[in-house]
């Protein structure tokens, strides 16, 4: 896989009186990772506490040479392909924004002009061609540009100004911290569903420890007097207390009509559910 093949230097199509360019890129490997949807992936790979990943460079290209020395480091820069992103922005509206559109170079989100992600995450092993990691906040099957040694002397200035996140971190950012309970209609919901191989509790859990803020990235909406997300297919009504979340219950994002519909053996399970579930 490449992405812009053309050479250097060359004009690209259309833009060569501005002068734009073509560069050819090719990944050096795939991450692997737990998150095969963007809904479900931290936001930034030290909410991701100790989520395993690996770092898997392909055959052939002499990597194993490349990897040589980097045992010792603790933690790494990891660049990555946004995959999933065709499109960029040039105003987002990042989680801890306040609800205010910033200039996408402003902030750390994934729709950009050239979608190239960074994240540090901390070294485990080197086994071949595998470097086995964690604290991952990317993507499976992301496609890997490179691998540096992160170098705090060099890398890490904490005194660092960050402009407009400055004064609004404390009371726009959903922090981490917020205890999770779950009733016992919910907790028998969800063991229902883990018993057929639909685990709930860990994403549901990963995603509420940032907060209930809703917010269009992270599928929380308001549902009557309490809130909802969307996990996959499922949907998880909640009710915040202070700093106290609590799950009510667990329902099917189909409607009636869709389950009804015979042949979809993937909706099976939602039947079952209902069925066992009929509240």
């Amino acid at each position: 896989m490449a992405f812009g093949m053309v050479e250097p230097g060359a004009p690209k199509a259309g833009n060569a009186e501005r002068g734009e360019r073509n560069l050819t890129l090719a990944p050096i490997g795939v991450v692997r990772t737990p998150f095969l949807e963007r809904a479900s992936a931290p936001r930034q790979g030290f909410l991701a506490g100790d989520v395993a990943g690996q770092l898997v460079l392909e055959r052939g290209k002499n990597f194993e040479d490349a990897l040589s020395d980097l045992e010792g480091w603790e933690y790494l820069w990891v660049l990555y392909w946004f995959h999933e992103n065709t499109t960029w922005r040039p105003k987002v509206l990042p989680p801890r924004s306040a609800h205010k559109r910033r200039g996408v170079f402003a902030t750390r989100s994934p729709h950009r002009p050239n979608p190239i992600g960074l994240s540090v995450v901390r070294l485990e092993r080197v086994e071949g061609l595998t470097v086995h990691v964690k604290g991952v906040d990317m993507l499976d099957g992301s496609p890997l540009l490179d691998i540096k040694p992160y170098v705090p002397a060099a890398d890490a200035f904490p005194a660092a100004r960050t402009g407009w996140l400055e004064p609004l971190v404390r009371a726009a950012d959903p922090e981490p911290g917020f205890s999770i309970a779950w009733s016992a209609e919910a907790e028998a919901q969800a063991a229902w569903l883990a018993a057929r191989g639909v685990d709930l509790v860990t994403p549901t859990t990963r995603t509420l420890a940032l907060g209930p803020q809703p917010h269009a990235y992270r599928r929380i909406r308001a549902d009557g007097d309490a809130m909802r997300l969307a996990v996959k297919e499922w949907r998880i009504r909640f009710r915040a207390e202070g700093r106290l979340i609590t799950v009510l219950a667990v329902a099917t994002g189909y409607r009636p009509s869709q389950l009804a519909k015979a042949g979809d053996a993937a909706l099976d399970v939602h039947r079952a559910f209902v069925g066992a579930f009929p509240g």
